[in-house]
């Protein structure tokens, strides 16, 4: 069973220091709540996707079994459906951005709203990884267990040389005015969608050739019809706008623990299932172990994969699927209470 909704939250603060009237909340939920209201999973989004892009892995049997779940996926602000650029003006001034402390903080007026207080399970990869950690953080008494996959709770400088690369890529077509597009960014997005590619999967991925066996002929057609062709379905002011987000992720920069990220670390209690992919290089290996280390209730489990960034999001891999079933399966029976 999925049903879609919207929520919207009047006079919302963004970080950045500008409210809206109205800021809305566009999410999907599957499966059936239980009486007791404890078999919540809260799934956010990653970058550039939107609900529809990722939930495949949500389903009966699903790593997400609906069977059992009750999946809740809010849409990230700035990906496109829940308040964005592209659907609100004021978002694309300058000076405007969103942050994971205001992703978080409009879900847990969403969950609020729906009369959830308890999340049994905060499951995110990538960017929902990001926001997994702000929800493990910054309400440590609602989430039990978070599962973070190929995400770090705070950007790394290498990191960051990555997305200033496709921030660049955006704003360097001639379309960009200097505040804003003026029409589509050809050579933006195709310039774009190579580096996000080539950093994406690992040189072995790209040795093994897996694409050639899902009807791409060539590796540029590969890049072209995989890659730039889904991009292009973005808005790219909301592609930036998420980039900003990103750039920003810090699970210690708001006000509750005002920079020092220790201490936020520190703050998470749930249960916590770490697996960076081995071949990520977004978010590499040594980086997440790290932060497992700050973590107090910590399992690092790495992804033994040549998918790179994407053996997170598996859909055409059925062995990374696997791996990942098992090790949410086994966190999910940690702790269990007998009403989940």
């Amino acid at each position: 069973m999925s049903v879609s909704g919207s929520f919207t939250i009047k006079d919302f603060s963004f970080q950045c220091g500008i409210s809206l009237l109205e800021t809305e909340i566009i999410y999907q939920t599957y499966g059936l709540l239980n009486a007791e209201r404890s078999n919540v999973v809260l799934y956010p989004t990653s970058y550039g996707a939107q609900h529809s892009d990722v939930d495949w892995l949500v389903k009966p049997g699903g790593i997400l079994d609906t069977n059992d779940w009750y999946v809740i996926m809010p849409n990230m602000l700035g990906n496109g459906l829940s308040t964005s650029p592209s659907n609100c003006e004021m978002a694309k001034q300058p000076g405007f951005y969103f942050t994971h402390y205001d992703n978080v903080r409009s879900q847990a007026a969403l969950l609020t709203h729906l009369g959830i207080e308890q999340i049994a399970l905060a499951y995110g990869w990538s960017m929902g990884a990001q926001q997994s950690y702000h929800w493990g953080a910054l309400y440590p008494d609602r989430v039990r267990r978070i599962a973070a996959l190929c995400g770090t709770a705070k950007t790394t400088d290498h990191n960051r040389i990555f997305l200033y690369s496709l921030r660049a890529a955006l704003q360097g077509d001639p379309a960009w005015n200097g505040s804003r597009f003026e029409g589509i960014p050809e050579s933006g997005f195709h310039t774009f969608t190579q580096i996000y590619a080539s950093w994406a999967a690992s040189q072995a991925y790209y040795r093994a050739k897996p694409y050639l066996a899902w009807g791409y002929d060539s590796l540029e057609d590969y890049l072209f019809r995989s890659w730039e062709m889904g991009y292009r379905k973005r808005d790219p002011h909301d592609l930036l706008a998420m980039i900003e987000t990103w750039l920003r992720c810090d699970v210690s920069d708001n006000p509750v623990y005002k920079g020092d990220y220790k201490r936020a670390m520190s703050a998470i209690a749930a249960h916590t299932l770490i697996m960076p992919a081995t071949t990520d290089l977004y978010f590499t290996p040594e980086d997440c172990e790290a932060e497992a280390q700050l973590i107090a209730r910590s399992q690092y489990s790495p992804i033994p994969s040549i998918w790179g960034h994407r053996a997170g999001n598996p859909y055409q891999n059925p062995e990374d699927e696997a791996f990942i079933k098992h090790q949410v399966s086994q966190l999910l029976l940690s702790d269990r209470h007998p009403d989940e």
